[in-house]
């Protein structure tokens, strides 16, 4: 058996070797080798009978899995567990915990990872104040489930420009994430929808590569552990409740069921279709939990331009209000909170998804004064129209203060 664990890639020899875990299973990984040892061991002779792969490859499957591929060795890991009937009791009401009113839509997750690996799928986001509410367990038994194919990192890992160890992963799990910089949320936005990326080792040089990782942030905090804004579409956020009743060997059950419930991914029916570039359309992934991130993430000039836009139609008893960038940057900064005007356009374009009138039209133009009167003359522009129900909706947090 020893003998067949050495294959040659390109030209450079390997050893396949099974690592033992804590948890009292194997690994198999691929262990540089030195030629010369080969030959001490079995002799030259054996060199040529070395299986030979004209380089490496990554093609993720795991109902079809091919360990070579047009002559090259495939490095994705082909899972141990195998589907077989059985009972998933534990499981469904374990994902029932984690989704809630989303549970079908957990499944369906679950489902495209297992038997569609390379589908662009959303930055799945898990996050709650409180303690005990099964998050890393969730993560554990995906690790389980998926091996090698999912990696942890840490917000340092993630920012680092070297990516080697997890370019390749069809998981990339962070847990207690904090991306207090904007150039990391840029970076996870943009890696969650390509299909490329360049891969980067110490001391070698850049190598594209297909790039099919699906992100899992895990965090205590519920308000900004990522700046995203409202538009955002990229994010499934779920605020994930404390466990009435701790289960201190749930793993251990959840993993007795794996490969029934691979048994049950199998043969499941999903229960949505394709309608956007991440599978599931924006609207059914949008939660409350995304939108408390958001009124967190907005700047004080957007929650100083929203107050004063109430204010204006508290005082004149309006459902909505026309105004041009350059009224609301004057109104913006009679206050404490200075802006100007391309900050001003590019928050209501990008934020609030509002488009000026393509004329020049008259309309109603509002001023607040040194003093805070609030006056409304007859004017000109091209205006924007925000109606007074948007900005309930999205600033309520504004009437209770």
């Amino acid at each position: 058996m020893e003998k067949v664990a050495y294959i040659r890639v390109g030209t450079s020899y390997f050893k396949q070797v099974n690592a033992p875990t804590i948890a009292g299973e194997f690994n198999q990984i691929l262990v540089p080798w030195n030629i010369d040892t080969i030959k001490q061991d079995y002799g030259k002779d054996f060199i040529g009978q070395i299986p030979k792969y004209d380089g490496f490859t990554c093609i993720p499957s795991h109902t079809n899995f091919k360990q070579v591929c047009s002559g090259f060795y495939n490095r994705y890991s082909p899972l141990s567990h195998k589907p077989e009937e059985g009972p998933i009791e534990v499981s469904l009401r374990f994902l029932n915990h984690i989704f809630g009113s989303q549970s079908e839509l957990g499944l369906d997750y679950l489902q495209l990872l297992y038997q569609k690996p390379v589908q662009i799928l959303p930055i799945l986001c898990l996050v709650s104040k409180e303690r005990s509410t099964g998050k890393t367990t969730f993560l554990k038994w995906l690790k389980t489930i998926f091996e090698n194919n999912l990696t942890y990192l840490t917000n340092d890992s993630f920012g680092s420009q070297f990516n080697s160890d997890w370019t390749n992963k069809l998981l990339i799990c962070i847990d207690e994430v904090l991306f207090n910089k904007e150039e990391l949320t840029e970076r996870i936005k943009y890696l969650s929808t390509t299909n490329y990326n360049k891969l980067e080792a110490k001391g070698k040089d850049k190598v594209e590569v297909e790039f099919f990782g699906k992100f899992i942030l895990c965090s205590n905090n519920e308000d900004n552990f990522i700046k995203i804004d409202a538009a955002e579409e990229r994010f499934w956020v779920r605020k994930i409740p404390k466990f009435k009743t701790e289960d201190t060997g749930l793993l251990r059950k959840l993993v007795r069921e794996i490969p029934a419930f691979l048994f049950f991914l199998k043969s499941r029916k999903l229960s949505t279709e394709e309608s956007s570039r991440m599978w599931f359309p924006p609207s059914k992934i949008r939660t409350s939990a995304l939108l408390n991130l958001v009124k967190h993430n907005r700047s004080r000039v957007e929650k100083e331009l929203a107050n004063i836009l109430l204010m204006v139609m508290e005082k004149y008893d309006l459902d909505e209000l026309d105004f041009c960038p350059l009224d609301a940057m004057y109104a913006v900064n009679q206050t404490r909170v200075k802006t100007d005007l391309t900050q001003i356009r590019r928050l209501l374009k990008n934020e609030w998804r509002l488009s000026p009138k393509e004329n020049s039209l008259t309309y109603e133009k509002f001023a607040i004064w040194n003093k805070g009167d609030i006056t409304r003359e007859t004017s000109t522009g091209r205006f924007y129209t925000v109606k007074k129900d948007f900005l309930l909706e999205n600033f309520d947090e504004l009437m209770r203060e």
